[in-house]
């Protein structure tokens, strides 16, 4: 359990990755929220040395139930707000850092699809992060952030999403009219939710999205911490 910064307490799930120097992710699920995937999504990413805490953001509306396929989860969707989401990710950052967390330096978060636009707008909330990877976002939900965001970002773009190519590619436009440092990748043919709903049907594509995951965390890093 965490505490957001407005009192909310928070369902979360950590992994510590072994060892000193190690960097830290927040991991920002999608319309389901603290779904049994992403508590495994934070066991991978400690096996491969990156402490992990996914968060649920519905604690305000739904308390701390079970997030599984049954969850009606639209009405609390609607009831969540940019800045309270950051709330949140502020206070699983706080425990990244904190010794409970391992007492992590570098930060990064990553979000998957409502997660994804939410994970590139953190780098607008003050969170001193050093990355922040979104897949299949929602650019509309990011460009009121433009002027704000302070760390480089990772796209990782499904290319049969319902989203269309076209305000991805303006998008990353805006970006770099904005000075923010972004890398995107598209995955022809992969359809939204690739890497998260349908893993076992889209493996190559997620075995690249992993490596590049992992890559631009090493490659954010700060130099005293990497290698």
């Amino acid at each position: 359990m965490l505490t957001s910064a407005d009192g909310t307490s928070l369902s979360a799930y950590g992994a510590r990755a072994l060892g000193p120097g190690r960097p830290g992710i927040v991991i920002l699920p999608d319309v389901r929220g603290l779904h049994h995937f992403y508590e495994e999504l934070a066991l991978r990413f400690a096996e491969a040395g990156v402490a992990a805490v996914a968060i649920d953001y519905f604690g305000r509306t739904a308390g701390h139930e079970p997030r599984d396929d049954s969850f009606e989860f639209r009405p609390h969707v609607e009831r969540t707000t940019p800045e309270q989401i950051a709330e949140d990710t502020g206070a699983a950052v706080a425990w990244l850092r904190s010794p409970d967390g391992g007492g992590v330096h570098d930060v990064f978060t990553v979000g998957f699809c409502f997660g994804g636009s939410n994970s590139w707008n953190q780098a607008a909330f003050g969170h001193r992060l050093s990355g922040c990877i979104g897949f299949y976002g929602q650019p509309q939900r990011t460009e009121p952030f433009l002027a704000q965001l302070r760390a480089p970002l990772l796209l990782l773009i499904a290319g049969a999403d319902f989203t269309p190519a076209e305000a991805y590619s303006r998008f990353a436009e805006e970006l770099r009219e904005a000075g923010v440092e972004l890398e995107q990748h598209t995955y022809p043919g992969a359809p939204h939710s690739f890497f998260d709903r349908t893993f076992t049907e889209h493996q190559e594509a997620c075995a690249d999205a992993w490596s590049r995951m992992l890559d631009f965390i090493a490659r954010h890093q700060s130099p005293e911490k990497s290698g």
